[in-house]
């Protein structure tokens, strides 16, 4: 049978490049200070998501919050084959912690109607906090697994999942609907489709679109083509205006520190059977073989 399916994925300040710049006095992300991309697990849940429709039918929609050039993951998601894609933008979703992100996340996921299926990726790499995932699940109503790396079986009403941890594999069984958090093992995320890429590679926000001469006949066009991606603010999604943004974030940053790792005295170890038998030595000596 079909399954409904909702990816919640968001867009994230590549940490590889992390600079000074990148965090601003109050705690928020400098966006502007790095490349954004797709956050990888969040790539892994879209995937996993995309193997079930495969497998069994059924439709995926990808959701994400955040400002109006994260259109850019919901376009990369289309192009990786997702059928439907919600942006969440409003200025009053801005500097949202977990709390404040897991309720906008859950209202719109009620307002777009509860699925068989929530995914997300077990964290984003921009706060690896893995708390929105859960929080979701819980305001929702509904069980969850986390650092799922699987999906072992999936029948009308019920899923079979493993997930990973230190002490082990878990298998366990939930009924549907449910929430699964996803880790990067999981599986290998297929690359976009070309066919798809020139399917998509005009769909637009409203927000995108603002400002040009063209911008209501362009809009007018892309709606009828479905290339408009859907945006929802507070208001669509029945929110509290008080529960959404920093406003609504308990969570707090203190104190913002740029940490500097210098290199420490360096030996050269020359690749030579001396050089190996002289370090091997020296280990003894210190204690650190033995």
């Amino acid at each position: 049978m079909p399954f409904s399916m909702i990816v919640l994925a968001k867009q994230v300040p590549d940490t590889a490049n992390i600079t000074g710049e990148a965090m601003k006095p109050d705690g928020t992300v400098n966006r502007g200070a790095l490349p954004a991309i797709f956050n990888p697990e969040d790539l892994n849940a879209l995937e996993m998501a995309l193997a079930i429709r495969d497998r069994h039918g059924g439709h995926v929609t990808v959701m994400s919050m955040g400002p109006p050039a994260a259109a850019e993951v919901l376009r990369e998601a289309l192009f990786r084959g997702a059928d439907r894609v919600l942006l969440l933008t409003h200025r009053l979703f801005a500097g949202a912690d977990t709390l404040a992100t897991s309720y906008a996340l859950a209202r719109a996921v009620a307002t777009a109607g509860v699925p068989d299926i929530i995914l997300c990726g077990r964290q984003a790499i921009d706060g690896d906090t893995a708390q929105v995932g859960p929080q979701v699940a819980e305001k929702l109503g509904i069980p969850q697994a986390t650092y799922v790396d699987d999906v072992v079986d999936l029948e009308e009403g019920g899923i079979v999942v493993s997930r990973s941890t230190d002490r082990g594999v878990h298998i366990l069984r939930m009924p549907l609907p449910a929430l699964l958090t996803v880790v990067s093992t999981a599986n290998n995320p297929r690359p976009p489709s070309a066919r798809r890429v020139m399917a998509f590679k005009k769909a637009r926000t409203r927000n995108e679109l603002m400002g040009s001469t063209q911008d209501y006949l362009e809009i007018d066009q892309l709606e009828s083509q479905g290339l408009l991606i859907e945006e929802w603010g507070v208001d669509i999604i029945g929110a509290e205006p008080g529960r959404c943004g920093i406003g609504g974030s308990p969570t707090k940053v203190k104190k913002v520190a740029s940490v500097v790792i210098s290199p420490r005295e360096v030996k050269r170890v020359e690749p030579t059977q001396q050089g190996i038998s002289s370090l091997v030595d020296e280990l003894i000596a210190e204690h650190i073989l033995s």
